[in-house]
Order: C-alpha cells, then structure tokens, then sequence
C-alpha cells in the first residue's frame, strides 16, 4: 500500500490547555515513528482557541527534537502571513539541526478570519495575488539564486523539500508549473479534489526537484475496535465543523451521543460534504473505506488526520492505521 503520513493540528481539547496539547502531539510523533508513518505535518492556524500549532516552525523543532527518523514539517506554513527570507531563515535553521528530515508545505490561505489575518500582516492588500511570486522567491533563497540581492543564512544551499498545499484549482495548476508535489485538502474541503488532480497530473513540467507528478491527499480516519465507538470518536470532529462553520468556535469537545441525530438536516449535509473523505469504524471498516479512496483517487500518499477528543483513542486509531497500511 501506498506511504501513509499524519497530519496534527495539535489540538486543544476542552478542560485542557496548549502545553498538554505540545506534549500529545510528541508523543503522537513518536508513535507514529515506530508505526513507521513517512512524515509528520503541522499546521499553522491563528486565533483558534482548539488549535495550538500557530507558532509552526517552532513546533516543528520540538518535535523533531524529539524523534529520530520520521520526517518532520508543515502542512502548511500560510506563506502570505510571512516573508519569504523568514520562512527561508527558519526552515533554513530546522534543516541545519535536523539534516535530510524537514518538509514545507506552502499554503496561500490566512490560517485565520479576517481580523486576525489583518493583525499578523497589518496590510492584506493583494497578498495572495503575490503567492506564486512568494513561492518562487522562497526557492530562490534556498538555490542561492543571484536574482535576490540579500541571502538566506542559514537556508542557502539547503536541500527544503516544498510542497504546493491547496483545496482548488490555483495549487494545482501552480504545483503543476513548478515541478512540485502537490497536498489537496481533501480531508475537510474535497469539493474540488478529483478536478484538482487531473489538472495537476495533466499539467505537470519536471522539474529539477521532481520528475513526475506526486499527489498526497488529505484523509480523516476515526478508528476504534468497534464500529460503535468510532462513530462516537468522531463526533468531537463533527461538533468541531459545526461550531466552526456556525462561528463558534471552540476547544475540542468530549465525544457525544446521539450529536448526529440531533442536528437539522442543513447542518447534517454540511458535514456529509466536508468529511466525505474519511473512514470511521472498526478496522475491517476503516481498512475497506481506505481501499476504497485510494483505488477511486490513486494517490501517491495519504495525509491522515484524526481530531479525537481522547488521547490514547487517538493513539489507537492512528496504531489501527498503521496496520492496515503495513499489511496491505
């Protein structure tokens, strides 16, 4: 079977705080290790009260400090909130301490509202026009390229794999130009996921980084050793979406029982079209449910992620993952 990867958001779960989230995230890392999981991604967000990963790059370190082998990186750096020398500087410096084990994955969203977006940039004026200039500058930095008057260091001559990160159509057809892998966020807007790997593949132009097209897809996995229990796990990601999308939103809620049922049908078809692309359930379940996607999208990777209020029943779907994965 095809590499499988995690993606943490290093959530914050009701009645907890950020410093129980830092260390739950170490220790999901350091699983997923020894489970033999290819990469492990954070992500920035801003301003989410359940989401502790905003300060990415130094998570990321402490992370990698932690671990031995698996890779470590983000999925994604919001480049438009940074400068590109800075994100050059500081995954420049993660890869000088952590040498062939760093990834950067590039998105062009905010990671945040508006308000929130305004505070970190202060000017949000055609930002994310800029993304593919952004893009390349960072690349330049990296190369060492003498089209930029200023150098990266550390970061210059440095080998940073990037990635094209995306829920449209403008990551893919920019991934494609530039010879880059491309990570779709299908684990919580596959919309347009189907439409956006057939432009990648199409459209793609090797590249000294990359030779062929390599598509990794977001996939939500809730298992547990019975199909009851992880249709319970699950809730607390369903309650999450909901809050999130009514504007409220919160820490990462207890599983509750019944949550579906409770909701109008509006609110039940948002989270049928969200996480369309999950497997929730026993592993005979989830293993059947994961064949399924790959065989319909025929990725290179998969990026699992799996917002579960517990823990070790985190840990647990994640181990039942990794079995399903090494076997085939």
């Amino acid at each position: 079977m095809i590499p499988f990867s995690i993606l943490d958001l290093s959530p914050i779960a009701e009645g907890s705080d950020a410093a129980t989230s830092f260390h739950r995230s170490l220790d999901l890392a350091q699983h997923g290790e020894r489970w033999g999981y290819q990469r492990f991604w954070l992500a920035e967000h801003h301003g989410m009260p359940g989401i502790a990963s905003a300060a990415t790059s130094v998570l990321i370190g402490y992370v990698a400090a932690g671990t031995e082998r698996i890779r470590v990186g983000a999925g994604g750096i919001m480049l438009p909130n940074h400068s590109p020398l800075v994100i050059a500087e500081q995954f420049g410096t993660l890869e000088a301490l952590f040498p062939g084990r760093i990834d950067l994955g590039l998105g062009r969203a905010p990671g945040s509202d508006y308000v929130t977006a305004r505070a970190l940039r202060r000017n949000l004026a055609s930002d994310a026009d800029e993304f593919p200039q952004d893009v390349v500058e960072l690349m330049d930095y990296f190369a060492g390229s003498n089209r930029r008057p200023v150098r990266a260091v550390p970061g210059e001559g440095l080998d940073v794999p990037l990635w094209i990160l995306g829920s449209s159509l403008f990551g893919a057809q920019l991934a494609a130009q530039l010879g880059l892998p491309y990570a779709f966020a299908s684990h919580f807007a596959p919309q347009m996921m189907l439409q956006a790997i057939e432009l990648y593949r199409a459209n793609f132009r090797p590249s000294a980084k990359l030779a062929k097209p390599y598509v990794m897809l977001g996939f939500n996995v809730f298992a547990a050793d019975s199909n009851e229990e992880a249709q319970l796990l699950a809730t607390s990601m369903q309650q999450a979406f909901v809050n999130l999308r009514s504007g409220r939103p919160g820490r990462l809620k207890p599983p509750k029982p019944g949550y579906l049922e409770s909701l109008e049908l509006p609110e039940r078809m948002m989270l049928d079209s969200v996480l369309s692309c999950s497997a929730i359930g026993s592993p005979a379940a989830v293993k059947k449910q994961l064949q399924a996607f790959i065989a319909r999208t025929r990725p290179d990777e998969l990026m699992i992620t799996s917002q579960i209020f517990d823990h070790a029943a985190r840990l647990r779907s994640f181990e039942i993952t990794a079995d399903i994965q090494r076997a085939g």
